[in-house]
């Protein structure tokens, strides 16, 4: 595999069996022309009314919260799980907004700190590991962080043609690059040239590539590793990053910490529990702005072991 630096379009796509699918991103980019305090009230009423509907999704969410939040009152975890699905409604325009917005519109729209630290890992050679976590408004945090160091994206490519090419040509607003998910070797030539990617641990990707560590209150959540091998192979510096929607809901703020110290360790267990102790500490700056709807716990010690979702 190599890098992807443009999105291919074929004829294919405007079948008739896509012709749904074109007609929701006509909708979605009329939405560009609202304001954004607008977009945010609108996306609001969505969240509330998924919140009702998608029962699944809502069990989901309130699980995870009940889970990670064991000593939180009932009254708090109920307001944060609203919250949280008003967040997620917000969350649609957000991609709408990085994947079409102008440079100069994000640019009336954005706080960006901590650039110096990006800056100073590249001139000395070094290649950055963005490490961040499923905050609701990653995908505008990736577009305005384009604004001053373009680098590399990871990502999953989709199963659905349109949404892979409208996703590829959206985040190469944000991006010089894209790499699979998967192509780790990629990633490490990239770190090595040097450049930015980024990377994220705080899903679960399955038994084969996971160490069970604590997260919030659960004390054996399946957490990746790779933090660990991309540093050192791609001798590159970790660098913490957290972007959010601003309270006033009229911008967002992005703020990329200080490398982090004697990383990677000697154990890429204890690795990856200092990097679950990260994600916790940016998941608590905005609690209700995180992707709580991700089945984050699925994945169990052993295959005998209860859901934790049942």
């Amino acid at each position: 595999m190599s890098v992807v630096e443009k999105a291919e379009f074929s004829s294919d796509l405007y079948h008739p069996k896509h012709w749904p699918m074109w007609f929701g991103v006509g909708l979605m980019r009329l939405s560009l022309l609202l304001p954004l305090s607008w977009q945010m009230k609108i996306g609001r009423g969505i969240g509330r009314l998924v919140m009702k509907v998608a029962g699944g999704r809502t069990h989901t969410a309130k699980r995870n919260i009940d889970l990670c939040f064991p000593d939180m009152s009932h009254a708090d975890k109920q307001q944060l799980l609203e919250r949280t699905f008003e967040e997620t409604g917000k969350a649609v325009f957000d991609t709408i907004n990085a994947w079409w917005w102008s440079n100069e519109r994000v640019q009336q729209h954005m706080t960006i700190k901590g650039t110096e630290h990006v800056s100073q890992s590249l001139d000395n050679g070094k290649g950055v590991i963005l490490f961040a976590v499923h905050c609701l408004p990653l995908e505008m945090g990736a577009r305005i962080f384009g604004q001053f160091a373009p680098g590399i994206g990871v990502y999953r490519p989709h199963n659905n043609p349109v949404m892979e090419y409208l996703q590829v040509k959206g985040r190469l607003r944000s991006n010089k690059g894209l790499v699979p998910k998967r192509d780790v070797r990629q990633m490490i030539r990239s770190l090595r040239s040097p450049d930015v990617i980024w990377y994220t641990a705080d899903q679960d990707f399955g038994r084969s590539s996971a160490v069970f560590i604590p997260f919030f209150g659960v004390p054996d959540a399946a957490t990746i590793t790779g933090a660990t091998s991309l540093a050192r192979l791609g001798k590159a510096n970790v660098v913490p990053f957290f972007v959010e929607r601003n309270s006033d809901d009229k911008g967002y703020t992005l703020e990329i910490m200080p490398p982090l110290e004697n990383f990677p360790g000697d154990n890429e267990t204890d690795d990856a529990i200092r990097g679950n102790q990260i994600v916790e500490q940016l998941i608590n700056r905005n609690k209700a702005q995180y992707m709580w709807l991700h089945r984050r716990f699925k994945t169990r010690p052993t295959e005998d072991t209860p859901s934790l979702y049942d």
